[in-house]
């Protein structure tokens, strides 16, 4: 990793929207930054912010194999319990817009290190909680602070990194959420064998650790505050808002399945550490499906990458639920095994071409529609959570639940071909 500082590139006819202007970059540079200098960020201090999205992107993760234990701890269902992975997500999705509106006039560092701290404090509350109710009391407070983190993080890099070289620091640091996908189930089940209460115990720690680091060593940054309404007026235009439901369709079919995949693996996995290895398989496929999209969309058109995922995704669940239904305890093996990390593949795929789309949908609003997106894809988790959950409630086998992520795929798909017929066609959109 290179220590370089890059210098920020000064605007030629004043800052855009929402970005710093100079007198509060100067304001609230760091000491060894001039007034009226250019901020500049050292690349090493990005890694602070890593840390932060690991620690938070890994939260989503470390429950979904724990979901029998926190059943029989607290008393409650196995569905129930799903609910927990469902309203951390469901809570991102419908406050994170809101929250950063009312949090981007403040200066980011600040509200970088608040929103971790409650994020932090989300995850020991339910750590030690006695109760169902209580733990999902912590699961929301964390959920309010990493969706305020992730909004912050990604507009604090947008702002003081020069547009030559955002691209990596986006990148470096959304690594560490990529990382997390890999490690998340995977580590939770490790750490999870004792207690499933020591595996949040470990995320609090994470974050604590990044906690110290940005306050050590991020400089501070304020930049003019982003009114309710201009943020989120992308969502006037139909067709950005049509295109963000894609990422929530692909979301919502993933986690159907993902957020109880322990319950459909388990049966006919029982060896020990087979689920653990399955899932450090399906993170390894997620990050092998985002490296291989980022090659094809810089050759091809992002929509034909997107379409071409979905297809796969969508023949994936179908044969699924079709072999699920037929085959014997041991061909299931091996069915199982194959469906789950071609799934991996093909939802850690989707997610380059879809934020290509979107970008080029509203390139002056990248920042906000990112965000946007962000708020789209929490919505897809908290609702494939409750599909999920509701498919086992009403006495749906685990492993059916492929055909709802199939149904969903099926709509997904077509609401994607309809964006891109929409989007061929010249118009004018508000805003």
């Amino acid at each position: 990793m290179s220590h370089r500082t890059p210098r920020a590139e000064p605007p030629s006819a004043g800052p855009p929207p929402g970005s710093a202007s100079r007198s509060d970059a100067g304001r609230d540079a760091p000491a060894h930054l001039a007034v009226g200098e250019p901020a500049r960020l050292p690349y090493h201090a990005l890694i602070w912010l890593a840390v932060a999205t690991f620690s938070t992107g890994i939260d989503g993760y470390v429950l979904a194999g724990l979901l029998p234990d926190i059943a029989r701890d607290l008393s409650v269902s196995e569905a129930v319990a799903g609910q927990l992975v469902t309203a951390f997500a469901l809570t991102a999705a419908l406050a994170g817009p809101l929250l950063g509106a009312l949090t981007s006039g403040r200066e980011q560092r600040a509200t970088i290190m608040a929103a971790l701290a409650a994020f932090i404090a989300g995850n020991v509350v339910s750590a030690l909680a006695p109760t169902y109710a209580v733990a999902l009391g912590g699961r929301i407070i964390a959920a309010l602070g990493a969706c305020i983190l992730g909004a912050a993080v990604t507009g604090y890099v947008v702002h003081l990194v020069p547009e030559r070289s955002r691209g990596r620091a986006l990148s470096f640091v959304l690594g560490g959420w990529m990382t997390a996908t890999a490690l998340g189930v995977p580590v939770g089940l490790l750490l999870g064998q004792s207690s499933w209460r020591v595996p949040l115990l470990m995320v609090a720690a994470v974050g604590t650790l990044a906690l110290i680091g940005i306050a050590a060593r991020l400089p501070a940054l304020r930049y003019p505050p982003t009114r309710l309404r201009e943020r989120l007026q992308p969502l006037l235009r139909p067709r950005l808002v049509a295109g963000l439901l894609v990422s929530t369709g692909v979301l919502c079919a993933s986690y159907t399945c993902f957020t109880y995949a322990v319950l459909i693996l388990g049966p006919v996995h029982p060896q020990a550490g087979a689920i653990i290895l399955i899932m450090l398989g399906y993170g390894l496929a997620s990050m092998l499906g985002n490296a291989v999209s980022g090659r094809l969309v810089d050759r091809f058109d992002p929509v034909r990458v997107l379409t071409a995922i979905l297809l796969v995704l969508l023949a994936d669940a179908v044969l699924a639920g079709t072999a699920f239904s037929v085959l014997g305890a041991g061909a299931m093996a091996a069915a199982t095994l194959a469906w789950f990390l071609l799934a991996g593949i093909g939802n850690g795929a989707h997610a380059v071409p879809q934020q290509a789309r979107l970008a080029a949908m509203a390139p002056a609003s990248a920042s906000v529609v990112m965000a946007l997106n962000a708020s789209a894809i929490s919505l897809g988790v908290a609702l494939g959570g409750g599909a999920g959950g509701l498919g086992l409630a009403l006495g749906m086998e685990a492993v059916h639940l492929p055909w709802i992520a199939a149904t969903l795929l099926t709509a997904t798909l077509a609401l994607h071909l309809v964006v891109a017929r929409w989007s061929r066609r010249p118009h004018r959109l508000p805003g």
